[in-house]
């Protein structure tokens, strides 16, 4: 197979994979998923370069997905609703001080990784002093203090 066609197939393929898996998975990254994804990038360097070890064949590839980056983002920054299937919305976890456990349990969120948040960002010890935390796009955790 061609070499920009294997790296086109392998980008897009890594794309649904990610978001599929979440946007916590790739925020909160283990030492185990750490040694999956090198694990994995192993095998897609296998994968995309095949027989050929050339210098040529490394930057032709290089210039593909970075082609293919470029392409996409100008995508998403015209077609809004693209960008919101590929990359999601901010999305909100906890309101009031009360979690909204259907979307935690969707996104894989705990409520562990909500009182991490924010004791680190807002000093804050209580469920009950969140006004909101919000999952980001990146998947990141907000939290919008009661008092703020």
């Amino acid at each position: 197979m061609n070499p920009v066609i294997r790296a086109i197939v392998i980008y897009l393929f890594l794309l649904i994979v990610f978001r599929f898996m979440g946007k916590r998975s790739l925020a909160s990254t283990t030492t185990f998923d750490f040694v999956v994804l090198l694990i994995i990038s192993e095998v897609i360097q296998n994968a995309l370069v095949g027989e050929d070890y050339s210098l040529t064949n490394g930057l032709l590839l290089i210039a593909t997905l970075m082609g293919m980056d470029v392409i996409l983002s100008l995508v998403k920054s015209k077609f809004k609703k693209f960008d919101q299937v590929a990359e999601g919305v901010p999305l909100i976890i906890v309101e009031q001080g009360k979690p909204l456990y259907e979307r935690m349990q969707k996104t894989g969120v705990e409520i562990d990784d909500i009182m991490q948040a924010a004791r680190m960002l807002q000093g804050l010890e209580r469920m009950d002093q969140i006004r909101y935390a919000v999952l980001e796009k990146d998947g990141s955790i907000s939290i919008i203090p009661q008092n703020g």
